[in-house]
């Protein structure tokens, strides 16, 4: 599971060289596969972008807990029921990263059963979107230990932690990237949406600023979303999702945010995930 590493394909190199005076029927040498192609500076910086945006449960946690809304965020999330098992890949990327959200940012609060069905979930999205043996393996792993109770939730913050970092780049080599950036999309969108949420149940918008204002995220998803993207997802998700971006890139222009502007953030971002 590494990068940029994984992401670059061996290349075979034909190999001949049989002397004329050796019998027709000799095998000639195998193939030699070559070094891997040194990945260039956009590829690099796309890989960096790419890990910076996924959301680190131990990060997020840690400010959920300093703004005092981390038990508020085990209520709020909805009890969708989102299929994974489904012909559109793009969708399946979407939704497989609302539920990692709600992995999480809810891992600390939330009901076991809660966390095995949302393991489940996210295994089931990772097998439909072609991600290697390794991640259902670890899910595998993780789910028994949760059922038996042998794993604390602060040890187990710390496992999804490192595992979320795995996840992308697995992913990327495995599936395709065309969709790590609608995986993150879904995490992103869902995790705004439900910290907005929180902020708003609990009157409390001092934090707004720190935890909801990260305009290199909006502007990365839109130029997916208008260039690369524009042909990948499902028309209707699209139109909604540049319509959304576009507003969270007018108050991430604002120096801070505040209650209107919260209320706003979950309203768009509601908008996008009703369509899923």
């Amino acid at each position: 599971m590494r990068i940029p590493t994984l992401m670059t394909a061996l290349v075979m190199v034909a190999c001949s060289g049989s002397e004329p005076e050796a019998p027709p029927a000799e095998t000639p040498p195998a193939a030699m596969p070559a070094a891997p192609a040194v990945p260039t500076l956009d590829e690099l910086r796309r890989a960096a972008e790419n890990i910076a945006l996924v959301p680190s449960p131990a990060e997020m946690q840690k400010a959920l807990s300093s703004a005092g809304i981390e038990a508020q965020l085990s209520e709020m999330v909805a009890d969708r029921d989102l299929k994974m098992d489904v012909p559109n890949k793009d969708q399946v990327a979407v939704r497989t990263g609302v539920v990692l959200a709600d992995l999480l940012l809810t891992v600390r609060k939330a009901d076991k059963d809660k966390l095995v069905a949302q393991f489940g979930q996210i295994k089931i999205g990772m097998a439909e979107l072609g991600a290697g043996g390794d991640i259902a393996a670890t899910i595998d792993d993780i789910v028994g230990r949760v059922q038996n109770d042998a794993v604390s939730r602060d040890e187990l913050v710390k496992e999804l932690d490192e595992l979320s970092g795995a996840i992308i780049p697995e992913v990327e080599y495995e599936a395709g990237d065309w969709a790590v950036p609608l995986i993150q999309a879904g995490s992103w969108l869902e995790g705004s949406n439900l910290v907005a949420g929180a902020l708003r149940a609990a009157n409390s918008y001092d934090n707004a600023t720190d935890l909801l204002k990260q305009p290199a995220v909006v502007d990365y998803f839109l130029k997916y979303v208008r260039t690369e993207g524009s042909d990948k997802a499902p028309s209707q998700v699209v139109a909604q999702l540049e319509t959304t971006l576009t507003t969270l890139k007018g108050i991430c222009a604002k120096p801070t945010i505040g209650e209107d502007d919260v209320l706003t953030i979950q309203s768009a971002t509601t908008s996008v995930l009703d369509l899923l």
